[in-house]
């Protein structure tokens, strides 16, 4: 019996230990075939200047209501938040791309129901102090909600945010929802 279960012990020990050492050799990042298909990245480019992303104040929320129910809290249909902004930066022909990305998360009201949300995200680029506009694009991004008990998250991106690369450090970039100006009245 007791002979038995030691060898039943060495033998799952044996089994984890081959499997870490197969993960392991599938990690490493050793030569071959796929090395010399992949390009290196230039120390330049990682110390390249790549404008950071925030939120502007005001645009990290987005809510939906029933008709006829603008900021009444029980006819709310969805409410959506930014949770997390960034950036990655390429250079090519004089001219600086950004994929900018945002995460957040849509939360069904009581008027929830399954189906498909349209979000107004924009996407700017402003440089100096006078806020001189580089790039600026509102999208209409859709998420589906299938359950409205719980939240839904996404994740929105717009890769080709493009404009010359800047003499100096003074770009700005913002996103967020952006539902146009408040109506009259207001």
């Amino acid at each position: 019996m007791k002979f038995r279960s030691i060898d039943s012990r060495v033998v799952v020990g044996l089994a984890l230990s081959s499997l870490m050492i197969i993960v392991a050799g599938c990690q490493s990042s050793g030569g071959g075939a796929d090395s010399a298909a992949k390009p290196k990245v230039a120390e330049s480019e990682l110390r390249a200047y790549c404008p950071n992303v925030t939120l502007r104040e005001g645009t990290a929320f987005f809510s939906t209501y029933a008709k006829g129910g603008q900021d009444d809290a029980s006819k709310l249909v969805y409410q959506a938040s930014i949770a997390q902004v960034t950036r990655a930066c390429s250079r090519a022909d004089g001219m600086l791309t950004l994929n900018v990305a945002i995460a957040g998360k849509v939360v069904p009201g009581p008027e929830g129901a399954p189906g498909k949300m349209t979000m107004p995200i924009r996407v700017v680029a402003v440089q100096g102090m006078d806020q001189k506009v580089l790039y600026s694009k509102l999208h209409k991004f859709e998420v589906t909600v299938s359950d409205t008990s719980t939240a839904t998250q996404f994740v929105f991106n717009d890769p080709a945010v493009t404009f010359p690369i800047p003499a100096e450090q003074n770009v700005q970039l913002y996103a967020g929802f952006d539902e146009g100006p408040p109506a009259k009245g207001k």
